[in-house]
């Protein structure tokens, strides 16, 4: 049984790609004080939690407590020490896309997850971590994922109207916090960006990694960059001009790919 449980479920664009590039990287060094399991390694849950988010209704919910309660009760021995899930899609899909409004799922999504914690590891203290952004900057970076990975067509200015009250992310925690048994942490990205381990600094505090182990980790290189004015015009142009999906994703990621390049 694990002597912790934390769980960082969210929220997207807050430096959880980081985060979890920081714990991939150096996972076999941390292996002895943690066991992480991100994305990848929960598939079908997290699939299920993107699908009570859009839906809201009970047979998803239950789908999601169900294979949350069999993804606890399938993880091997741990020998006390600390078990971390990071996926921001724990909380839900990113806001914005269709019956998405806001994080309204991840209140519910949570409870569920401390309640099967309850159920299957009793004895292991319980630690919520969530980690925020400025809600203009959240704004825009979220407007940006959804351009490149969407066929969004919508203005800024149209989706930072709409889509404002979902950047209130402390709201949600607070709502989190006044449902659920376990500790509830909260780490603003702007105030960990010069952390040794940016982001991931305070995840690594709470599952109490030794100093001699960060002394060897590896930070990963910078990841998941929002596209510059001229790139984000040019991905807006194409989910405006080509219907066919396959053709559309074959563009954009030509795009994006020549962003990365840089001027030839």
């Amino acid at each position: 049984m694990p002597r912790r449980v934390v769980i960082h479920a969210g929220f997207h664009k807050t430096g959880t790609t980081s985060i979890q590039q920081t714990l991939k990287l150096n996972r076999p060094l941390l292996k002895s004080v943690m066991r992480s399991v991100l994305r990848p390694g929960m598939k079908d849950l997290v699939s299920a939690a993107r699908g009570f988010s859009g839906y809201g209704d009970a047979l998803s919910r239950a789908k999601f407590h169900n294979r949350f309660g069999s993804f606890l009760y399938e993880q091997p021995p741990m020998r006390r020490r600390v078990l971390c899930l990071s996926a921001e899609e724990l909380s839900g899909h990113l806001p914005g896309r269709p019956n998405v409004p806001t994080y309204r799922a991840a209140v519910d999504l949570a409870v569920d997850m401390a309640a099967g914690v309850k159920l299957v590891f009793p004895q292991a203290e319980l630690v919520f971590f969530y980690t925020t952004r400025n809600p203009d900057d959240w704004l825009a970076s979220a407007y940006s994922e959804h351009v490149k990975s969407s066929s969004m067509t919508m203005e800024f200015d149209e989706f930072a109207t709409r889509f404002r009250s979902a950047a209130d992310l402390d709201s949600i925690i607070e709502q989190v916090a006044g449902a659920v048994s376990g500790r509830v942490i909260q780490s603003r990205l702007e105030e960990t960006l010069d952390d040794t381990f940016g982001p991931a600094s305070r995840l690594l505090d709470i599952c109490e990694v030794p100093q001699d182990l960060r002394d060897r980790m590896t930070r990963p290189d910078p990841a998941n960059r929002r596209p510059d004015h001229s790139v984000m015009a040019e991905l807006l142009k194409a989910n405006r001009t080509i219907k066919n999906k396959t053709a559309l994703k074959a563009v954009k990621q030509d795009i994006l790919a020549q962003a990365r390049k840089g001027p030839v």
